[in-house]
C-alpha cells in the first residue's frame, strides 16, 4: 500500500464532504434542488463497485468471504438505525437530532477512512475506485449534516467547525488504519474487502436510493446508470 496515495485520497474525500457543506451554506436552494441527482449518481457508483470489483476481489482473496459481505451490511444497519439515529432529511426532525446525527456521521467518516486503506491494500486500481466511491458519497454527507444542523438552528460558524471536524476524521482514520492493515494476510484482506462491499451495498440500497426516489424524476435513473457506466469504464481502463 502506498501511504501517500491513501492519505491523498482520504484528504480529497474530506474536501468533498466540505464541498457539500459549502454548497448548502452558499446556495442552499440550488443544492436542495439538485442534490438528488448527485445521490443517484453516487448510488450507481457504489453498487457497481461492490458487485463488479469488491465482491469478486474479496472472493479471490478468501473463498469464505461471502458471509462477511452480509456482516458489513448489518454493521452499517446497526450503526445508522440502532446505535445512532439515521441521517434525517425531513422537516419534522427535532433539534437534538443534530447531535445524534453528527455522532453517527462521525462514525461513518471513521469507517470511510478504513475503507480507503483497505482498497489500496488490495491494489492500486481497486484503491482508486474505492476512494472515488467514498468521495462521491461524501458530498451528500456534507449536504446532509449541514442541512440537519441548519434545521437544528445551529449557528453557521459552528456548522463550519463541526463539518470540518467530521470531514477530517476520514484522513485521520486512513492514516491510523495504514499502521494496522499493512502486510495483512490475503485471508484478512478478503474479509475487510467483503465488509467494504457490504457497507457500500447498504449505503446505496438502503440510504441513497430511497432518498433519491423521494423525488420522481427521470433524470434520477439517467444519473444512476451514468454512475454504473463510469465504474465499468474505469474498471476496463485500469485493466488495459
Amino acid at each position: 500500500m502506498n501511504f501517500g496515495e491513501t492519505l491523498f485520497s482520504a484528504a480529497l474525500a474530506a474536501i468533498a464532504a466540505l464541498s457539500g457543506t459549502a454548497m448548502v451554506l452558499c446556495c442552499e436552494p440550488w443544492a436542495r434542488r439538485n442534490s438528488m441527482f448527485l445521490i443517484s449518481f453516487a448510488a450507481g457508483v457504489m453498487l457497481s463497485i461492490s458487485f463488479v470489483n469488491l465482491i469478486p476481489e474479496s472472493l479471490s482473496l478468501f473463498a469464505g468471504s461471502a458471509i462477511w459481505i452480509f456482516v458489513g451490511f448489518l454493521l452499517l444497519y446497526v450503526l445508522q438505525n440502532v446505535i445512532m439515529v439515521h441521517p434525517c432529511h425531513d422537516e419534522e426532525c427535532h433539534a437534538q437530532l443534530g447531535i445524534f446525527s453528527t455522532v453517527g456521521l462521525s462514525a461513518h467518516a471513521l469507517l470511510d477512512g478504513l475503507i480507503i486503506s483497505v482498497g489500496f491494500e488490495a491494489g492500486q486500481s481497486l484503491g482508486l475506485l474505492t476512494a472515488m466511491a467514498v468521495m462521491l458519497h461524501k458530498i451528500p454527507d456534507g449536504i446532509t449534516i449541514t442541512s440537519i444542523l441548519l434545521h437544528a438552528r445551529v449557528e453557521r460558524g459552528k456548522i463550519v467547525v463541526i463539518s470540518t471536524i467530521v470531514a477530517l476524521i476520514t484522513p485521520a482514520a486512513a492514516a491510523l488504519s495504514y499502521l494496522f492493515i499493512r502486510n495483512i494476510s490475503a485471508h484478512q484482506l478478503g474479509i475487510f474487502t467483503a465488509l467494504t462491499a457490504g457497507s457500500f451495498i447498504y449505503l446505496a440500497a438502503a440510504d441513497l436510493l430511497p432518498e433519491a426516489h423521494r423525488v420522481r424524476h427521470r433524470a434520477n435513473g439517467v444519473f444512476f446508470f451514468c454512475g454504473v457506466s463510469l465504474v465499468v469504464f474505469l474498471g476496463w481502463f485500469f485493466h488495459h
